[in-house]
């Protein structure tokens, strides 16, 4: 017995021991998940329209992850920062989360939160992130409601068992659940009749049917009253009523005022609105159903009568639109029928009604008909251009209430005046040649002719026929140019197409036969023809033609040979890029705004070389010379304005120093060295001797000088004043200037002629250098004011004859042999010098 205890004993503590290391290992694998989830957070929960107190603590949230610096709690989401804000709060010390007031579910269902824990002392994040979603409770606080608008329109004949409307009902609390979950009931109809009822397709949709039919002249709108209830708790429920509107519809036939409608007309006349006929409809007026439809059920089979609704009063207007004939009916008796636009509704099985129906008797009123021509078109074929008198037609003709012998023909279009026709017999007769080429013949070659017949009734009637004279074509038009003048485009070919026409038709109008109207060789040498038969000839050139008009003479010929002759006027010339010759007048162009620029820019570059050129003359005083015109020999009569005295000293002539130059024919001979000549005029002599090589050389001529006036003098004596001829003096290797002549140039009072060759001083040269001659001279004479230089007046150009003063060197250096030979003129001249000289016994 002990030794079973002991040994249940034993058993027990096994067992007590084995549990204890099963709870360790349960402890120790939960310790190890648990270590893994450092958030620890309730679940938080909150019920819709929760009454508070606010705010409300939710949850309590832990994360055992710490810092020495310490932590705190933060929230964030739905309901915090984001829409709908200031729902829920967090105390950042302990963790526990807060509702601050009552939530809708239906706006807000559920809610997304983050959760953070952060460093009091850096506010940076000490572990991962939590969100958590925070779900509304839903309780039963919406009731299911049917949709808005709940009327509809009916019409009176929808079939039985039709939908009559829709019905849709909504739950606002969370789906499937008892609080949506809804059971739709209908609770009465006013009317009673028909019977409608609530067919449920689904838990939210539904429709009204019906039994039997509606009348809309009994009953024109119902009400139905509907709840719809649902399952939660305390059920919630609403009511909703439909209003049908019942809409008219064809339920009633029209029927006519009348059993009988009388009316008339006059024969072989049509007529609108012969007779008005009335009905009545108890429909809704202006509707389909109210407007009437008229048709004939008998006397209209010749189709004379036509019926229409008149849209205003509903009425049946009846017109004639074919002529009736008195001799073959005087009544008609019309039966018309009508109906509705819309089909006529019958409830349930019974057969519809008949159409009613109303007879219109009509009376032909008998009028004088006009005479029938046996036929409304006659056609007639003759040939063209035959001699007039051909009988082109005898027409038979009808009037049953005339006496045709009384029935009188007329022309009443023949607009060529070609035929005649008897009164009588109606017989047409052509009374000029009929051309088929007239204008008044169409394109098929027919002329049209209308006669007509008049009775002798009151009033008298007419009746026409239409006569179509077809006209045969003969060849009685020779073929010719469609144009007289061509254009030959001398820059683009060498061929100008010639057409040709024919008024004829086939076979006696083209295709053509051309060729050159002349054997002569101006054309047969000029021109050919390729091709030469067609419609058109190629008129080709045979060579190169200058621009201008030619005359072309042609010859051309129709299939049947007949001829005509006729001249194409060819004109030459540039086409250009086109088809036409251009004009003769000059071109003319625009500039554009490069050319504008560029014409400018060449205008700044011409200035700008021309200032150039000024300013490198400028600084060359020599070199500015000009060509001398060629002078009249005739000497010019200056003024003067104040004579001096007479000479009171021996005149020094100044000449060319030369090796030994003997002057002839008047002159003293002697010779004149360089060194007896006066000291002033030795050196004038020498400068101008060392300057006149270049002065040749330089070729230019001295100009604008015509109002200067010189006058030179020589140490001890006066020279004679010389006004320069035309404003020039030319100068060379002598000091002031060497008389010349080539046998017709001569001395005469103080002028000389010159040659063109001769090269000038610059007129700023001569200027200074008479300046400077006139100070050394007024220096010279100082008691002598009689022998002060003289003004005299300007008298313009002068003569148009050579001038004495422009003396020509040519190229004769310093070979005054010329001398010798100077003309009778300067050996008068030259005596009256050697007279004074003798008088003075000056010794040269």
């Amino acid at each position: 017995m002990r030794t079973i205890s002991l040994l249940l004993l034993v058993a027990l503590t096994a067992l007590a021991e084995s549990h204890r290391e099963t709870h360790i290992e349960r402890a120790k694998r939960e310790f190890l998940v648990r270590s893994k989830r450092r958030w620890v957070l309730s679940t938080i929960e909150i019920d819709e329209e929760d009454d508070g107190p606010f705010p409300k603590q939710l949850s309590k949230m832990y994360n055992d992850k710490t810092v020495v610096s310490g932590q705190k709690y933060h929230i964030s989401g739905m309901g915090v920062d984001r829409e709908p804000f200031d729902v829920f709060s967090i105390d950042e010390n302990t963790g526990v989360v807060y509702a601050l007031k009552s939530i809708d579910r239906e706006e807000f269902e559920i809610f997304h939160i983050q959760f953070d824990i952060l460093s009091k002392l850096t506010g940076e994040r000490i572990d991962n992130e939590l969100s958590f979603n925070v779900e509304v409770n839903d309780i039963n606080d919406n009731p299911p409601m049917f949709e808005p608008d709940l009327h509809a329109d009916v019409d009176e004949n929808v079939a039985e068992g039709t939908a009559l409307v829709q019905l849709l009902v909504t739950d606002r609390d969370k789906k499937k659940t008892r609080n949506s979950t809804f059971t739709i009931s209908m609770i009465s109809q006013n009317p009673q009749e028909p019977k409608i009822e609530l067919v449920v397709l689904s838990e939210s949709i539904a429709h009204l049917s019906f039994k039997g039919c509606f009348d809309y002249d009994k009953i024109k709108k119902y009400e139905v009253i509907l709840i719809a209830r649902d399952h939660g708790t305390p059920s919630l429920s609403s009511t909703g009523t439909v209003t049908l509107n019942i809409i008219d519809k064809n339920t009633h036939l029209p029927t006519f005022k009348k059993e009988q409608y009388n009316g008339e007309v006059k024969e072989s006349v049509t007529k609108d609105n012969v007779v008005r006929i009335a009905v009545d409809d108890k429909d809704t007026p202006k509707t389909p159903g109210w407007r009437a439809e008229y048709f004939f059920i008998k006397g209209n089979e010749g189709g004379n009568y036509k019926i229409e609704t008149d849209p205003v009063t509903n009425e049946g207007v009846l017109s004639v639109i074919k002529a009736k004939d008195f001799e073959t009916t005087t009544y008609t008796e019309l039966v018309v029928g009508v109906k509705n636009e819309e089909d006529l509704f019958v409830c349930g099985t019974a057969k519809p009604p008949t159409p009613n129906t109303v007879k219109i008797k009509m009376k032909v009123i008998d009028v004088n008909d006009p005479p029938r021509y046996e036929k409304d078109l006659y056609k007639v074929y003759e040939e063209e251009e035959e001699e007039p008198g051909k009988v082109l037609l005898i027409p038979k003709v009808y009037d049953p209430d005339s006496n045709i012998t009384r029935i009188r023909h007329v022309l009443l279009k023949d607009p060529a005046g070609l035929v005649k026709i008897d009164e009588k017999t109606g017989k047409l007769t052509t009374i000029k040649k009929m051309d088929r080429e007239s204008p008044f013949v169409d394109e098929d070659s027919v002329y049209t002719i209308i006669i007509g017949a008049i009775d002798d009734g009151e009033p008298p009637e007419t009746g026409t026929s239409t006569v179509l004279v077809y006209l045969r074509d003969i060849n009685d038009n020779e073929p010719g140019l469609v144009n007289d003048g061509v254009v030959l485009c001398g820059n683009k070919g060498n061929k100008a197409m010639v057409p040709a026409e024919d008024a004829d038709v086939n076979p006696f109008g083209g295709p053509f036969t051309f060729s050159l109207g002349s054997d002569d060789k101006d054309v047969t040498e000029r021109w050919k023809l390729e091709p030469s038969f067609g419609e058109e000839a190629g008129l080709v050139s045979l060579g190169t033609l200058p621009f201008g008009n030619y005359s072309v003479p042609l010859v051309i010929k129709d299939q049947q040979s007949l001829i005509g002759l006729h001249t194409v006027e060819v004109m030459v010339c540039d086409c250009g890029e086109g088809d036409v010759c251009l004009s003769k007048n000059p071109p003319t162009s625009s500039l554009g705004p490069a050319g504008i620029g560029l014409l400018f820019l060449g205008l700044l570059l011409l200035l700008l070389l021309l200032l150039i050129i000024k300013c490198q003359c400028g600084a060359k005083d020599f070199q500015k010379m000009a060509p001398v015109p060629e002078g009249n020999q005739s000497l010019i009569n200056y003024n003067q304005e104040g004579g001096g005295s007479a000479c009171m000293n021996e005149p020094i002539l100044v000449m060319t120093p030369t090796n030994g130059m003997t002057v002839t024919d008047g002159l003293k001979m002697g010779t004149m060295q360089k060194t007896q000549t006066a000291p002033v005029m030795a050196q004038d002599t020498s400068m101008f001797n060392s300057s006149a090589p270049a002065m040749m050389n330089s070729n230019m001529n001295l100009q604008g000088m015509q109002h200067q006036r010189d006058t030179l003098r020589s140490q001890g004596g006066q020279m004679s004043g010389r006004q320069m001829s035309g404003g020039q003096m030319s100068g060379g290797q002598s000091v002031y200037a060497t008389w010349a002549s080539n046998k017709t140039n001569a001395y005469q009072g103080g002028s000389s002629g010159y040659n063109h060759s001769v090269s000038l001083l610059s007129s700023k040269l001569i200027s200074d250098h008479i300046e400077k001659r006139m100070q050394e001279i007024d220096g010279n004479h100082v008691g002598r004011p009689e022998y002060q230089p003289y003004e005299y007046a300007y008298e313009g150009q002068g003569s148009t004859s050579e001038s004495l003063d422009e003396l020509s060197l040519g190229n004769l250096g310093d070979d005054l042999m010329f001398l010798n030979d100077l003309g009778p003129k300067f050996k008068n001249l030259a005596g009256i010098c050697h007279q004074t000289i003798e008088e003075k016994d000056i010794q040269l």
